[in-house]
């Protein structure tokens, strides 16, 4: 059944969570908040529906580089190299980022009377961004269910899985994860050395998957 809309970023773990649950996808949502990386993240997210005729909504958002202070939105060079880890990643934190954006898809999964809300939130993100950890899914889930006229829920199976427990369900779907964008830089390559890329390759690794993707480094 038809039951849910995907926030559907172009990474590794939205992706997966499309084509895991790609019969349950009524739409996919991709904002573009004028991030670095923003433009290759979402040509592979319209790849993906295309595939698999998903219809797919670009939502703009040109105020969050007028309001918001992020590594994220100042360009390539103010992106650390490095773990991925609290103190390195801080600088990317784009302000209640899934907050702003879970009210758009909240508006528009009521509008087209959809049920859920996917979000492809994992554990490996909970030390670093606020707005991806348990306590604030349960908190926004209860917000648009009360605030729906249809008690639209949200719906976050990878919360607590790692990154690699996700690679590991795309190797079995047969992802191709050369498709997917992680690097935060957004150059005309994935740089290799970001926090984003390093989580990345780790998690390609562990999953044992030959990791296809063109690296700068």
């Amino acid at each position: 059944m038809k039951d849910s809309l995907l926030v559907l970023s172009g990474g590794l773990d939205s992706t997966t969570m499309l084509y895991e649950y790609k019969e349950r996808i009524a739409l996919c949502v991709s904002f573009h908040y004028g991030s670095n990386h923003n433009d290759r993240e979402l040509h592979f997210a319209a790849l993906h529906c295309s595939r698999l005729n998903i219809p797919h909504r670009i939502i703009r958002l040109p105020f969050f580089k007028e309001l918001f202070n992020s590594s994220l939105l100042q360009g390539d060079k103010a992106i650390p190299e490095g773990d991925y880890n609290e103190q390195n990643m801080h600088s990317t934190i784009v302000p209640f980022r899934n907050g702003i954006m879970l009210s758009i898809a909240a508006g528009m999964a009521e509008n087209a009377k959809l049920q859920y809300i996917m979000l492809a939130n994992h554990s490996g993100d909970h030390t670093i961004y606020p707005d991806c950890r348990p306590g604030f899914v349960a908190a926004m889930d209860q917000a648009v269910k009360e605030g729906t006229f249809n008690n639209v829920r949200l719906l976050t199976p990878y919360t607590d899985i790692s990154k690699a427990d996700i690679a590991l369900r795309g190797k079995k779907l047969g992802i191709d994860y050369s498709e997917t964008w992680s690097c935060y830089r957004g150059g005309e390559h994935q740089c290799g050395k970001c926090g984003t890329c390093r989580e990345r390759i780790e998690a390609l690794q562990l999953a044992g998957i030959d990791d296809k993707t063109i690296y700068q480094r």
